[in-house]
């Protein structure tokens, strides 16, 4: 079983060169479910329905979040009532939406998602690492093949998830910081991993953000509201291979793939706005 993982979706630009490269990456990667954080999708600050309905028409097979997904009020009508939208599963009992979901690949095959969210240098959620195991648990009957985003910001507490679920997820994927890593891997029990995934959005920026709006207040220390950069995307993710007997992760590969990139893929099967 091989599985798309697209690195946080930002604003306008990670969203169009989403639309190119997801369709032609399907095709030529021979992948049978497609995984993507969404949470700074609308502008870079948070998913609205219409975008994540938009999002799903790319190919994608459920979507994830973290901090930014309750940015724009309108989530919280469309959440409820779209399971393949997940929150981190560790918000409080009545939080609105579900923090894992049960699918199936293009080939009918069960495929469990979980999304839970750090807590270091973040708002104190519960324990991920319980929360986590408990989702896990919960899937484990239905799905050998189970994918956990770990929405966090410390490299240290990501690294950690990683031990903690090696031999227990197919994969472990580190979001929010929005800047690729160098570490992916197969840990010993057949868990793949990679601290943060990265970006998929303006990479002419900082982070996402306009980079004078950014670097001013970073260099003068006064407020500034942020705006998404414009310019061309640069889509981020990973690609993991998975022993459908076992549920370990048997290869995984790094993407960084500018829009250049993208147009020798297969520019044919991109799908329209």
């Amino acid at each position: 079983m091989r599985i798309l993982f697209v690195g946080d979706i930002f604003g306008k630009p990670g969203r169009e060169i989403a639309r190119r490269a997801i369709p032609a990456l399907v095709e030529r990667e021979s992948l049978d479910f497609v995984i993507a954080n969404v949470e700074n999708a609308a502008a870079g600050f948070g998913i609205t329905g219409d975008i994540a309905d938009t999002i799903l028409g790319y190919g994608v097979d459920v979507m994830t979040s973290g901090n930014h997904v309750w940015d724009k009020k309108e989530v919280l009508d469309y959440i409820p009532r779209e399971p393949k939208l997940l929150r981190p599963a560790n918000f409080p009992a009545g939080t609105p939406g579900r923090g894992s979901y049960l699918g199936r690949t293009r080939t009918g095959e069960p495929i469990g998602v979980v999304n839970v969210m750090g807590r270091i240098f973040m708002q104190p959620l519960d324990d991920p690492f319980a929360v986590a195991l408990r989702e896990i648990e919960a899937l484990r009957g239905k799905a050998r093949v189970i994918l956990v985003d770990f929405h966090a910001e410390a490299t240290s507490e990501k690294v950690a998830m990683g031990w903690h679920l090696d031999g227990r997820a197919t994969a472990v994927f580190g979001t929010h910081t929005h800047v690729q890593t160098a570490d992916d891997r197969i840990l010993p029990k057949g868990t793949a991993y990679i601290t943060d995934a990265g970006m998929t959005g303006p990479h002419d920026s900082i982070i996402g953000v306009t980079t004078e709006i950014a670097l001013t207040r970073f260099v003068t220390g006064m407020p500034a509201k942020f705006e998404a950069a414009s310019g061309p995307g640069r889509l981020n993710g990973v690609i993991v291979t998975a022993d459908l007997s076992t549920g370990k992760a048997t290869a995984l590969e790094r993407l960084n793939l500018s829009s250049a990139d993208v147009d020798a893929l297969a520019p044919h099967t991109a799908v329209g706005l």
